[in-house]
């Protein structure tokens, strides 16, 4: 692989997991990102301002916005099938009732930090309006919207996030490789104790001669130093440095947002199947779902549009694998998920933030030395 290559590393030239040589499980598509699924775009809007005390509504700022388009704009309208699963409730993910109630969602998917949540689901439907006006003529719209805490680096009660940065987000939306780590909603996040924030990952699944793609992103903002576990090896006690600085203290307030997506035809039921498959590579790293952890996870195909639509008056089919068929997804779920956090942690610096609160990067001679 070249020094280049997208598996390696972002397009900012952040090194990615696999730089480091350790050894993964399963097939990564072309880019190893949520946007190897065909049709699928990311888009960010990163907010980093300002240094010293907190002035609430003045910053430091060190927040943002990821936006995840399902379909691509013209489509957006056009429901997929989806299934929700809390590991543990303590967050928000908006627009799950419906999600639960019907097993499909439309519109994007916005991530963000806690306080903002609401206007980044506003926001979505202002730029719905704007951009497919016909989608809300005479329906209602209920966006997905979902959140982590990034208060101990960020002025979180001085809601930066405007409605013109989730609109910047959504715009700025596209396929291909994808920055990671300290980026979009994922800017001011902390795991492990290590500053991490947006990763992503995907899996090649092969079922009956069909190569089928299927992807994750994570707003990864959860998890205790000594409970990090890379490829089955404790990190502790070697990476007690370096350590985060509090200049005020650290409330534990972790949490993590994984939204699965891929083109396999799967019915609702069997889009919850693999959500709830999400905590197990999460805990391959080492999360545990504590207490105040929101882990809420988000799963939907970009199959069977026709079905999704729900035609009146004549019967609907939609094509699906067979739950006899559906470790190999499974599998992919898992791989993906773990590497997904891997990558947010390895894509990434040192960040100082409001207060002089600081959390370091993973360190990446400690990384070439144990696994280079």
């Amino acid at each position: 692989m070249s020094s280049n290559d997208p598996h390696l590393r972002t397009p900012s030239g952040k090194p990615r997991l696999r730089s480091f040589n350790i050894a993964l499980d399963g097939t990564p598509g072309r880019f190893n990102a949520i946007t190897d699924v065909p049709g699928v775009a990311v888009g960010y809007t990163t907010l980093i301002a300002g240094d010293g005390p907190l002035k609430v509504g003045a910053g430091p700022v060190r927040t943002g916005v990821t936006a995840i388009l399902p379909r691509p704009v013209q489509e957006l309208a056009t429901p997929v099938f989806a299934g929700v699963f809390s590991q543990n409730g303590n967050g928000e993910l908006t627009g799950t009732h419906i999600i639960e109630e019907t097993g499909a969602f439309n519109f994007p998917v916005t991530i963000t930090n806690t306080h903002s949540c609401g206007l980044t689901r506003d926001g979505t439907l202002r730029w719905m309006q704007r951009v497919l006006p016909a989608a809300l003529d005479s329906a209602w719209g209920l966006p997905v919207a979902a959140e982590t805490y990034d208060g101990f680096l960020n002025d979180i009660n001085g809601h930066h996030v405007s409605f013109d940065d989730v609109a910047a987000a959504l715009d700025g939306a596209t396929s291909g490789a994808l920055e990671e780590g300290s980026v979009g909603g994922g800017t001011g996040m902390i795991t492990f104790g290590f500053k991490a924030g947006s990763g992503t990952a995907s899996r090649i699944v092969e079922w009956q001669d069909r190569r089928y793609t299927l992807g994750v992103f994570v707003q990864s903002n959860f998890g205790k130093r000594r409970n990090l576990t890379i490829r089955g090896r404790r990190v502790e006690p070697e990476l007690t440095e370096p350590a985060i600085r509090e200049a005020t203290a650290r409330a534990e307030k972790g949490s993590i947002i994984a939204i699965v997506a891929t083109d396999a035809p799967f019915l609702p039921h069997q889009m919850k199947r693999l959500a709830r498959r999400v905590p197990l590579g999460v805990a391959m790293t080492g999360g545990f779902g504590y207490h105040s952890s929101g882990d809420i996870f988000l799963a939907f195909s970009t199959a069977n549009p026709e079905a999704a639509l729900a035609p009146l008056g004549r019967i609907a089919r939609a094509d699906f694998i067979p739950d006899v068929d559906i470790d190999p997804f499974f599998d992919a779920v898992v791989q993906a998920v773990e590497e997904a956090i891997l990558n947010a942690l390895t894509a990434n610096e040192d960040m100082t933030g409001r207060d002089g609160n600081f959390v370091p990067a993973l360190p990446k001679a400690w990384l070439n030395e144990e696994f280079g």
